[in-house]
């Protein structure tokens, strides 16, 4: 088998000779032989690890990727195809999460023609009007349309979903319209399963795009990298099946 040094290995991937040695002492590639004089000496072998572990760092993350070939390169296979799998589902449960966060947002675009500005004197008989999408209302009339408790709204609060006033008179919380699309939202969501720190992060989104609108642009975007995550799975696996193909006819 062709001998090679670790400035063949780096010049295909752009790559210093000294992040090759750290892959080597890290375990992403398999140990290197010496030569008589003690240099270390590469092989076919160790070029598609490396090519194996430069397409798995896009498609799992540089930490995944590093555990992979780790565990690959200490024969402990069936752990690494654990790692690729967990890796799979959470790009699947991501794309199930922007799906859900889509329907969520088309829901309420259908629903919400804008929010007005929050009012500076909110008054006791202010409610909403037919729709629930104009003026302001409370605790106990937004918890019954949503047919939750008063005390979800206000864990939902604490998480900093929802951010009512307060009527400075009485001190009630006071829900201007985009609260009760926060709230909205935040409800269909969470019969999704998604946990409230997930919500609180898409909320805040959409409080700096200004509204719902504004925010399809990040969706797309969100989408846009999940397609690419998706096929630089498909490159790695090809990347990996290459090294273990050449791995294994360099044992036999």
């Amino acid at each position: 088998m062709a001998r090679l040094r670790p400035v063949d290995l780096a010049r295909e991937h752009g790559l210093s000779t000294q992040a090759v040695r750290n892959y080597e002492e890290a375990g992403i590639l398999p140990p290197a032989g010496r030569s008589p004089s003690g240099y270390r000496v590469y092989t076919g072998v160790h070029a598609e690890a490396l090519r194996a572990f430069v397409v798995l760092v896009p498609a799992h993350g540089h930490a995944t990727a590093t555990a992979i070939m780790q565990a690959v390169n200490r024969g402990a296979d069936e752990e690494a195809l654990r790692l690729i799998d967990e890796s799979h589902v959470q790009l699947l449960d991501d794309r199930r999460t922007l799906a859900a966060v889509e329907r969520a947002l088309r829901d309420l675009s259908r629903s919400e023609p804008g929010a007005p500005p929050r009012p500076s004197g909110p008054e006791r008989g202010a409610e909403p009007g037919p729709g629930g999408t104009s003026g302001v209302t409370f605790i106990g009339p937004l918890a019954r349309r949503l047919g939750l408790r008063p005390a979800t709204l206000r864990k939902w609060e604490r998480a900093g979903i929802v951010r009512p006033e307060r009527d400075r008179q009485t001190g009630y919380r006071v829900y201007a319209a985009a609260d009760v699309r926060d709230a909205r939202l935040a409800h269909q969501l969470r019969r999704g399963g998604y946990p409230l720190e997930q919500i609180a992060a898409l909320v805040a989104r959409i409080r700096e795009a200004g509204g719902l609108e504004p925010l399809e642009s990040t969706l797309s975007g969100w989408r846009e990298r999940l397609t690419a995550r998706g096929l630089a799975m498909l490159t790695a696996a090809a990347g990996l099946d290459a090294y273990l193909g050449a791995r294994a006819a360099a044992s036999a």
